[in-house]
């Protein structure tokens, strides 16, 4: 069996996702820290969550080479 280059791109994408939503949420930080400590911890919570919604059609194309 061959390796398939689906992986290893896939893990760069995977990095670069992780990396791209961390600067975007950091770049709320000023903004986030004047709120109350509750909404802040409902807004990491949630951002901290929402960033895996992407990564079922990635891991999914990962394996099969197919998006659904």
């Amino acid at each position: 069996m061959n390796p398939s280059w689906r992986k290893p791109a896939g893990m760069i994408a995977i990095l670069m996702l992780i990396t791209l939503w961390c600067a975007l949420i950091v770049s709320f930080s000023a903004t986030v820290n004047s709120w109350h400590w509750a909404a802040q911890m409902v807004f990491y919570l949630v951002t901290g969550i929402v960033w895996i919604a992407p990564l079922k059609p990635l891991l999914r194309w990962m394996e099969t080479g197919r998006w659904r």
